[in-house]
């Protein structure tokens, strides 16, 4: 450690230091204000972004009320093009598929749900999941239908296990699989699927064997 007995030898001492790392500090400090600066900047552009988008997906809910369709598409297209990072982007997809199917053009209905289940996550993607494969239930793509519900982690689809019980099960009745159809039924009321028509579906498979053991 140097120690100095004046008051200008400390002065030069300083002089010295400073000019030896004074450009480095003042370089690092405009880096950390420009940095500070743009963050702001980014977190109020993306606030602004999805405000701006929470609006329109309200005027897409308006016009869907009042049967204003093609407008209503337009505003969904319009959040899918400019307010991709705002969840909006994804609730105007599932909106856009759901009139797709609507209007039986199926195959491009798949193209918005396959996008939402590649891309999206949290219950966004588990809605369109669900969507698809009701979907590829209806289309007969019984196989497609069971690959998408063995891609799904449990532990995180906690609340829409009993729903995708009730596909498995669905599925197989379909496929003519009925003993693993029951079983998928019966996990889906023990995932907290206990509805009149879920026991109907579990007597629909269970009453006719029934019938053939007393036959």
């Amino acid at each position: 450690m140097e120690i100095y007995e004046t008051e200008e030898e400390q002065v030069e001492a300083l002089k010295r230091w400073w000019k030896a790392n004074g450009t480095a500090i003042i370089a690092g400090v405009v880096v950390a204000i420009a940095i500070v600066l743009s963050w702001k900047y980014w977190a109020n552009h993306k606030a602004d972004l999805t405000t701006e988008g929470a609006n329109l997906y309200v005027d897409l809910l308006s016009d869907q009320k009042e049967g204003k369709t093609d407008s209503a598409l337009k505003i969904a297209e319009r959040l899918a093009q400019q307010y991709e990072t705002t969840p909006y982007a994804e609730y105007s997809a599932l909106f856009q598929a759901k009139i797709k199917v609507e209007n039986k053009d199926y195959d491009a209905a798949k193209v918005f749900l396959n996008k939402l289940v590649a891309s999206s996550g949290g219950e966004i993607n588990h809605i369109a999941r669900i969507r698809l494969i009701r979907l590829l239930l209806a289309t007969e793509e019984y196989d497609s239908g069971l690959q998408l519900i063995a891609e799904v982690d449990p532990t995180q689809a906690e609340s829409f296990e009993g729903i995708y019980e009730e596909l498995t099960g669905d599925l197989y009745v379909a496929l003519d699989r009925r003993g693993e159809a029951r079983t998928a039924y019966q996990n889906a009321v023990r995932k907290g699927r206990k509805t009149p028509l879920m026991q109907l579906k579990i007597n629909d498979l269970t009453i006719p064997e029934i019938i053939e053991a007393t036959e």
